[in-house]
């Protein structure tokens, strides 16, 4: 939910000032307001038109995929890279300095905030905040863990955040947008993308027309993110035995949904199959910014 020290992080997307709760809405000192749903997300929009978000049956896919832990092997690889990173201690500049606030985590593209919610549960104190421009992702992000808060926002444009107010940025399966995440990262903050491997999902892009992994991801993936250094890597696979339904839903929550007839890819599927799932994990520091004010992460 949207505690008050997750506001404290938020931005008007209007004017970029502070905003506070007041009564069932969030509002800025010159009075713009931005409605909490019912469903306990909060939508930060300027007015102008949102890319399309996932709709409710892709949503629907991911989340059978997710409760049956098909990826669970990736929620495990990102807590051992954190662990490996910070040394069982988040955010590590904790130890000589009490923090402002609870550590921030912000989840780019959070979708349902399945990721999210993996990290919370290893990082007790941290709060974390998921954005995704999809309703339906969000109805569930908001539910995803207790120490969530789910915005609806367009990340490709200025992100409502405090400059520096993320202690750790989470980027899993979704777009870039290397400027914001810089801004809104702590200087001694992490940047953690995970992107496809070549051979995700092999079995079935051999077997049915789906989109391919693109094969200069790694280099469009440094030419996005000029603004950090790469600190280290790591690719993790695993198999997972399918059945019917459970590849239908694999096809049915990624972006290959938009392109085939989930009818004929069903027809076309045999009773179980077995798939590989690779990914690659990237974790990246920021360079250095121009002077701004001392912040969560930065030297006071």
């Amino acid at each position: 939910m949207l505690t008050d020290d997750l506001i404290g992080a938020l931005r008007c997307p209007l004017c970029a000032a502070p905003l506070h709760r007041a009564d069932t809405s969030l509002r800025c000192p010159a009075g713009h307001t931005f409605d909490l749903s019912r469903e306990g997300y909060v939508h930060l929009g300027t007015g102008r038109r949102l890319p399309e978000g996932d709709p409710p049956t892709m949503v629907a896919a991911r989340t059978r995929t997710h409760t049956a832990a098909l990826f669970h092997p990736l929620v495990q690889a990102v807590d051992h890279e954190l662990m490996d990173v910070f040394g069982g201690v988040f955010p590590p500049w904790h130890r000589d300095q009490p923090a402002e606030g609870r550590p921030l985590v912000v989840d780019l593209g959070a979708g349902t905030g399945y990721y999210l919610a993996g990290v919370l549960e290893g990082w007790g104190e941290a709060g974390g905040l998921a954005f995704d421009v999809s309703k339906a992702a969000l109805r569930r992000a908001a539910k995803a863990h207790p120490r969530v808060g789910a915005v609806l926002a367009d990340t490709w444009g200025p992100l409502p955040l405090a400059d520096g107010c993320a202690d750790l940025v989470l980027n899993v399966f979704a777009p870039r947008n290397g400027t914001e995440m810089r801004r809104i990262l702590a200087d001694e903050g992490l940047l953690l993308v995970v992107t496809p491997t070549g051979d995700h999902l092999r079995e079935l892009r051999e077997a049915l027309p789906l989109l391919e992994v693109d094969a200069a991801k790694e280099r469009r993936l440094a030419t996005a993110l000029p603004q950090f250094e790469q600190r280290g890597a790591r690719t993790v696979r695993w198999t997972v035995d399918l059945s019917r339904e459970q590849a239908l839903d694999l096809v049915g929550m990624g972006p290959s949904a938009h392109h085939v007839d989930l009818v004929e890819i069903a027809r076309r599927l045999p009773d179980r199959i077995t798939v590989t799932a690779g990914v690659d994990l990237s974790t990246w520091t920021g360079r250095p910014l121009p002077s701004r004010p001392a912040g969560r992460g930065n030297p006071r």
